[in-house]
């Protein structure tokens, strides 16, 4: 099985304090990568490094079997599809004139536009205007726009922060089909063991900035079998994890 994103010793550190601390992580090919830890344990900091968005204090970067350096790190983003924060669009432009822009920066075809818009369910929105979407149109358009080069890699931080119970229930639904249906691999973090327990096959515990496990969700639960998955979290991430 082929790794897709291998990283060793990965660290940032800002000043006397580490967001990120020594971090192996290894995502393979057409999996989903449940990325899992408490608010502030370094997720985002992790997904930034591997989007070349923050500059590592040390470490290495492998993305599709390649070390990332400064020469061919542009050339690795073509294959990576990335949802980061709050999504940020032009409002008074419609949901299909705001891919249309997208597309025209990455040079895909045209045609992928109504294609990433059905995806997420958003074609018979695309002619309104963005200001007048929902948030949970908004992050679908997020994740069309993510989608838009159909990549190898989508990235993913928090995707379902502020739905409702049926935006998070209709976003869980596409991201557990985009491996299946495009070859898709997808890391997607979250600081809810119970959303990524209905997403990932498998799993990496992030706190403090430190992996605390990493392997599938069954080897999760082996760890302690007097225990459910809820209880070893919070052991893991030292009682600060949400649920």
């Amino acid at each position: 099985m082929q790794e897709i994103v291998h990283t060793n010793g990965l660290t940032k550190r800002y000043g006397d304090c580490f967001s990120v601390n020594n971090l192996d992580m290894v995502v393979f090919e057409e999996k989903i990568y449940g990325f899992l830890g408490p608010n502030g344990a370094g997720k985002s900091t992790t997904l930034k490094m591997l989007l070349g968005l923050i500059h590592p204090t040390q470490g290495e970067i492998d993305l599709f079997g390649k070390r990332i350096t400064a020469k061919n790190r542009l050339e690795a983003l073509k294959y990576i599809g990335s949802l980061i924060e709050t999504p940020s669009y032009y409002g008074h432009l419609t949901g299909k004139e705001n891919l249309k822009i997208q597309q025209m920066l990455l040079g895909v075809p045209k045609e992928n536009i109504d294609e990433v818009l059905s995806i997420v369910r958003l074609q018979c929105q695309a002619s309104k205007k963005v200001s007048a979407y929902s948030l949970g149109m908004k992050q679908r358009l997020g994740l069309a726009s993510a989608l838009l080069s159909f990549p190898r890699l989508l990235i993913l931080d928090e995707p379902t922060n502020g739905l409702d119970p049926a935006g998070i229930q209709e976003m869980r639904e596409l991201i557990i089909s985009l491996p299946e249906r495009f070859g898709m691999t997808v890391i997607v973090s979250s600081h809810l063991l119970s959303e990524i327990d209905q997403m990932a096959e498998d799993i990496g515990i992030i706190a403090g900035g430190k992996l605390k496990f990493q392997g599938s969700l069954s080897a999760l639960h082996n760890m302690d079998r007097t225990k459910n998955l809820e209880e070893i979290f919070l052991e893991l991430t030292g009682k600060e994890g949400s649920l």
